[in-house]
């Protein structure tokens, strides 16, 4: 039984869902799930196994920021066996071609924290996405039409900036969005030699400010989703 899950051995699939909203992993759980079993409550970061077409799939909340999502991934992976992994989190775009509630598939994530610098003594480490996760992602997201973007995220350690513009550097290297998780999930992954990908719904709009709500980012992100589960089984 790990420290932050608690779960006993078995009771989590291979694979598993990670949004960073415990409430988002209820909801999952309870909508698109057959049969979940709530495995953890550790903390209020609730996880939930079931089954998604027949198939054993987990969703465990992961908590916001590197040193959170870390632990969640690093127990699953070591405690419990999960070998693939699907970030389904909330992002603020720095494109203008990106709109809210698109989904952005990451290829890729810089950091501006010390995760990696302390990992490889002051080196950069290129985080990036299982291509076979992120092939077949882009397939299902083209089947359910919802609209997609492929490419290069940052994930950052402050949510609120001193530098307003910060972001425009980021963006003029090609950043279509900042979060703050991936490049851990994809570090971490790689280390185990398991499966990792991080799918993104734009919860905001970092140039023109507009925002969804809480129940949204909780609720809403449905074509997410199921991209994210047909895309793990």
């Amino acid at each position: 039984m790990s420290i932050h899950i608690g779960a006993k051995r078995g009771d989590i699939a291979e694979a598993v869902l990670l949004p960073g909203d415990p409430l988002r992993a209820r909801f999952i759980a309870e909508n698109f799930l057959e049969n979940p079993v709530e495995y953890s409550r550790v903390r209020g970061m609730y996880g939930f196994t079931g089954t998604y077409k027949g198939e054993k799939v987990s969703v465990q909340g992961t908590g916001m920021g590197i040193p959170s999502i870390s632990i969640y991934v690093t127990e699953l992976i070591e405690q419990y066996g999960a070998k693939k992994l699907i970030r389904i989190g909330s992002c603020g775009s720095t494109s203008p071609e990106i709109q809210l509630r698109d989904i952005i598939i990451a290829m890729s994530a810089s950091t501006d924290a010390s995760f990696n610098k302390l990992r490889f003594s002051g080196r950069d480490y290129a985080a990036t996405a299982d291509y076979e996760l992120l092939e077949k992602a882009v397939q299902q997201a083209k089947k359910i039409h919802t609209p997609f973007h492929v490419g290069k995220i940052l994930t950052s350690d402050t949510f609120y900036q001193d530098d307003p513009e910060d972001w425009k550097l980021w963006a003029d290297y090609g950043i279509l969005a900042e979060e703050m998780e991936t490049a851990a999930l994809y570090t971490i992954a790689a280390k185990f030699k398991v499966q990792a990908l991080a799918l993104l719904t734009v919860s905001d709009d970092i140039i023109t400010g507009a925002t969804t709500t809480s129940a949204e980012r909780e609720q809403t992100f449905t074509g997410m989703m199921e991209v994210a589960l047909n895309t793990i089984l």
